[in-house]
């Protein structure tokens, strides 16, 4: 982007000003620190200019928003045309208290829903399974069949709505009782909207929620892409998640790299089953979290949507742009929330927000301040909501596409993290002979992703330690005065509710459908089939969650028990 003559003008002028201003400023007063770094410890400068990014080819690198390599934004106009898509994580007790708190965020403007299950809906156990003792509707809401998504959804139109499914194991199940909804409330399956989480390798890398082992994990997740293209082609069947990796303690350039190898292996799974990488790709999705070192941020998002166009053209040779775009959803960091001074998240939260929304994010869910403590609070709900809206409305944020490009440190940044990440991904694909997917089944395996992720958490924790990371409240500007809000219980009459429920259900339901559905998806897992239509039609007989993922524990030989989870 610059002659050889400017950049030579550019840094002997750069000498200059360091040895005629800025060294005399720095004998007489110094710096804050000897060296400045973002939360994952890359290395800050104290000055960027041309030089940093003489290499930069703006139609090769940047190019313009809604065209390759996208890494200005994956459509022209992007917030200019229509805003990002507001979700706020909702789920809680029972179907009937979720299904009220989602009227309460409609009411207030929220354009898109997103719901959190409870841990036994998670690791697929009904809500009377002696594991589910204690957890019901405790951390989301408790589904168990068929009818808790019928009340979930009461007086919602599923059809003028895109619901967000954060679950894994089971979130084929999930799928099915939303599409068994959609059916019954006459809402063509093509027009479903949406997003299923159903990340099963990030589960095997981070969360660690997982019924059966990682590779038939991986055949499961292939089933509901297959099944989506051709029945859901507007419902993302896999989003696939950084966020967690996050949460457990990567840096950004790990989050980054992790997930697009994820991403690509199911792009690999899928072209080995047959399938048109320009078929299925433009339906998938992605996830990342949002952390406080806002340019480092950005340039995790700018540098996300480039390698992924690069790679999905030159690997696995899509055609059209909407198989090289890549689209994702933010949510701001949990693990950043902190218990002391909790309002002090209100303002971490929105710098977070302001870096998904300056890193174009397509959808954003900010956290509430009070999430370090319990679920959130209605009042809470509403300022992170709000907080969105201020920035939508108000900040101008919103109003130019990418407005950060063409800032000397935010686009050297994105070059340092694009270059870090690859490094990453090239070497999952080595440890796969050529395959990323099997180098994500083999980095599992070894325990590579978890010792990667676990060096960088115990690096972080030390800085804190040795306050060479502040964390407001925690240790540094310490208060001794008691900032604890008033945070939301879930009654422990709500798993009895559910319980009473899940044995109505069973009582009413024609037992002999509920198993033949079951003996279908058996036979249908055994000889390898695509399991999708089986599980719709087994949720719409109104078996159990925990009746259908013991067909697939079963069938792969009692994995949680292995692994001592039953």
């Amino acid at each position: 982007m610059y002659d050889e003559e400017d950049l030579a003008e550019i840094r002997e002028s750069r000498e200059e000003w360091e040895a005629g201003t800025l060294d005399p400023t720095l004998d007489a007063y110094g710096e804050r620190k000897d060296r400045f770094a973002t939360i994952s410890n890359l290395g800050i400068d104290r000055l960027y200019d041309p030089s940093d990014v003489a290499d930069l080819d703006y139609g090769e690198d940047l190019g313009n928003p809604g065209e390759f390599p996208f890494t200005r934004g994956p459509y022209p106009t992007m917030y200019r045309g229509r805003t990002w898509t507001m979700r706020q994580f909702a789920g809680f007790g029972s179907a009937e208290d979720t299904n009220e708190r989602f009227h309460y965020l409609i009411e207030e403007g929220q354009t898109g829903l997103s719901t959190a299950f409870d841990m036994p809906s998670l690791m697929g156990i009904d809500s009377d399974d002696p594991m589910a003792l204690g957890e019901v509707g405790k951390e989301g809401v408790a589904v168990d069949t068929l009818r808790d998504m019928e009340i979930l959804f009461d007086g919602i139109d599923i059809g003028e709505v895109s619901t967000s499914f954060t679950i894994n194991p089971s979130a084929p199940v999930i799928y099915a009782m939303y599409l068994a909804l959609a059916d019954e409330q006459g809402v063509p399956r093509e027009e479903v909207r949406g997003t299923l989480q159903n990340d099963m390798l990030k589960e095997f890398i981070a969360q660690k929620e997982w019924v059966i082992p990682p590779e038939p994990s991986l055949d499961i997740v292939t089933d509901t892409i297959e099944f989506a293209t051709e029945e859901t082609p507007k419902f993302n069947p896999v989003s696939i998640s950084g966020y967690h990796i996050r949460e457990a303690g990567s840096t950004a350039v790990q989050e980054l790299a992790f997930t697009l190898a994820d991403g690509f292996a199911y792009v690999e799974d899928c072209l080995d089953r047959g399938m048109d990488v320009d078929e299925f790709a433009p339906q998938l999705s992605f996830f990342f979290n949002s952390h406080n070192s806002i340019f480092e941020e950005v340039a995790k998002f700018r540098a996300a949507r480039r390698i992924y166009a690069r790679v999905m053209d030159e690997w696995y040779d899509a055609e059209k742009d909407a198989s090289k775009k890549l689209k994702f959803h933010t949510q701001t960091a949990g693990q950043s929330l902190t218990a002391q001074q909790p309002l002090n998240n209100i303002v971490r939260v929105t710098i977070q927000a302001l870096a998904g929304v300056f890193g174009g994010t397509q959808s954003l869910h900010t956290n509430s301040y009070d999430e370090a403590l319990a679920l959130p609070s209605e009042e809470a709900v509403r300022v992170a909501l709000r907080t969105q809206q201020i920035i939508a409305e108000e900040s101008g944020a919103a109003d130019s596409v990418d407005p950060l490009a063409g800032s000397f440190m935010v686009e050297s940044l994105t070059d340092e993290v694009e270059e870090e990440a690859m490094e990453y991904i090239e070497s999952i694909k080595e440890m796969g002979d050529g395959s990323v997917r099997d180098g994500v089944l083999t980095g599992i395996e070894d325990g590579f992703f978890h010792r990667e992720i676990q060096e960088a958490s115990y690096e972080y924790q030390e800085r804190v330690e040795n306050e060479e990371e502040v964390v407001v409240g925690v240790n540094k500007y310490v208060s001794e005065e008691d900032t604890s809000p008033e945070v939301l219980k879930v009654d422990e009459e709500v798993a009895e509710h559910q319980r009473e429920r899940l044995e109505s259900v069973k009582a009413e339901r024609d037992d002999d459908a509920v198993e033949a559905a079951l003996d279908d998806l058996r036979e249908a897992v055994q000889n390898d089939e695509n399991v999708m239509p089986y599980i719709v039609t087994a949720v719409k007989a109104y078996a159990t969650m925990g009746e259908i993922m013991d067909v697939f524990e079963a069938e792969h030989g009692g994995y949680r028990e292995k692994i001592g989870l039953a």
